[in-house]
């Protein structure tokens, strides 16, 4: 059985208007009546949601660096169903990590060669007309193996700039699938980790279908449907295993980052996943086997979580007997102090040693590969995990114990061990999958 016909929305670099036509292209697919499986190429926490949001179904990330072929393989089984899938890309079409010898490894080019995806590039041809078409050639030719659909030509400045522009892609053979005229409402809202959340956004509704509409008017929908292909499909094996049979998950702004496929493996396998707010001061329930922080943003409501005195009290009992477990943003609130961007210390939960600091902002990037020293949820001593890191935060004291030896994305060690105390562990990165023993 083929895998479900789909295309890869791709870009040459970040920031040039892709993810708004993705979820153009989602909600105005979804309009036409057809069943649309988002997905993501790559590590991104944020994107999921917007995708969910403009589609109605779930979507998932697909990681060629992280994640073997029997996973990559029950992540793309969850187009059952679905009439056409459409997966936004990362990064540029051809950036990735440079490990295993090759320069693509972990690309979205990956992703759609993987899949069999035709890859549809949008270019931001501002400040150019016919030299835009060379961008697009060379992205077109780069890989000879990988479909190339054609161009959506974004930030078009007037009908003279398109014709130029649409010029320059015919006498290049590059088929032009779209041009949308600049516009100044299109960009979503950022900050630090680039988008905000999609719980955030002041009204995503009538953004999503403003995206829809303007798609419609100035893309060529059908013929994007009709561009769309698939290759084989990968074996289907189960998603990853529950790490506990009852789990308490904190689920709002401050904690909301975990991989769509693990909370589907999660409950695929019969455990009963718990969600409680923090912000709303709630406690984990009291009947759990195991508290899972995820990241987020505490940063932004460090004030709150430090006054929540029914949700500390409630993780610092379960942590006397059960296990807890923090990702990040969650890591951070289990420890000791986070200090905020104004230099305001906050006290956390006081379960692990652990100060963090927004004050002193330090960039950290990247996949990483952590072999446990210390037991965590779902995994003994000696376990190989991937994941992805990604915050701002910099550690001001971390007394515990280390939790793992972490390497990044080319095997080199990472500064972030993660840490453990008692029934207590952390980590800074993100956890997408163990490796297979």
């Amino acid at each position: 059985m083929a895998m479900t016909e789909g295309l890869l929305i791709s870009a040459p670099a970040s920031g040039t208007g892709k993810t708004t036509v993705m979820l153009g292209l989602l909600r105005a697919l979804r309009d036409t009546g057809l069943a649309v499986q988002p997905f993501k190429s790559g590590p991104d926490y944020i994107d999921p949601a917007f995708h969910t949001a403009a589609s109605g179904r779930a979507s998932y990330n697909i990681d060629t660096w992280a994640m073997d072929d029997t996973l990559l393989g029950a992540v793309a089984a969850r187009a059952a169903g679905a009439d056409i899938c459409v997966a936004e890309g990362s990064m540029g079409l051809y950036d990735g990590v440079a490990t295993r010898g090759q320069a693509g490894f972990g690309t979205s080019a990956e992703t759609a060669a993987l899949m069999g995806w035709p890859v549809v590039l949008v270019i931001d041809v501002g400040g150019q007309a016919q030299s835009a078409a060379a961008t697009a050639l060379g992205f077109a030719r780069y890989r000879p193996d990988l479909p190339f659909a054609g161009v959506i030509l974004n930030r078009v400045a007037s009908p003279r700039h398109e014709r130029l522009t649409r010029m320059g892609m015919e006498a290049a053979g590059i088929t032009v699938l779209g041009a949308l005229p600049r516009r100044g409402d299109l960009k979503l809202p950022e900050r630090h980790l680039g988008l905000i959340q999609a719980v955030e956004h002041p009204d995503l509704e009538a953004a999503i279908a403003s995206y829809a509409a303007f798609l419609t008017e100035n893309v060529d929908i059908n013929a994007l449907r009709q561009a769309a292909r698939g290759g084989a499909a990968l074996p289907a094996h189960p998603l990853p295993q529950p790490p506990a049979q009852r789990i308490a998950l904190a689920r709002d702004a401050a904690f909301s980052f975990t991989y769509p496929h693990l909370l589907e493996g999660w409950r695929a396998a019969g455990a009963e996943i718990l969600p409680f707010s923090p912000l709303a001061d709630e406690a984990p329930d009291k009947d759990a086997d195991l508290v899972w922080l995820p990241g987020g943003y505490p940063e932004l409501h460090a004030g709150r979580i430090a006054a929540a005195e029914t949700f500390l009290t409630g993780l610092r009992s379960h942590a006397e007997t059960r296990p807890v477990h923090g990702e990040c943003g969650g890591y951070m609130a289990l420890g000791t102090g986070l200090i905020d961007k104004d230099g305001t210390r906050h006290a956390m939960a006081g379960l692990l040693g652990l100060v963090t600091s927004y004050e002193k902002r330090k960039f950290n990037l990247g996949y990483r590969r952590a072999v446990l020293d210390h037991g965590m949820p779902g995994f003994a001593v000696g376990a190989a995990l991937r994941g992805h890191e990604f915050h701002y935060s910099s550690i001001i004291d971390q007394p515990d114990a280390a939790l793992a030896q972490v390497f990044d994305a080319d095997g080199n060690p990472a500064a972030q061990s993660g840490s453990w105390r008692g029934n207590v562990t952390g980590t800074f990165f993100h956890l997408i999958t163990g490796e297979a023993s």
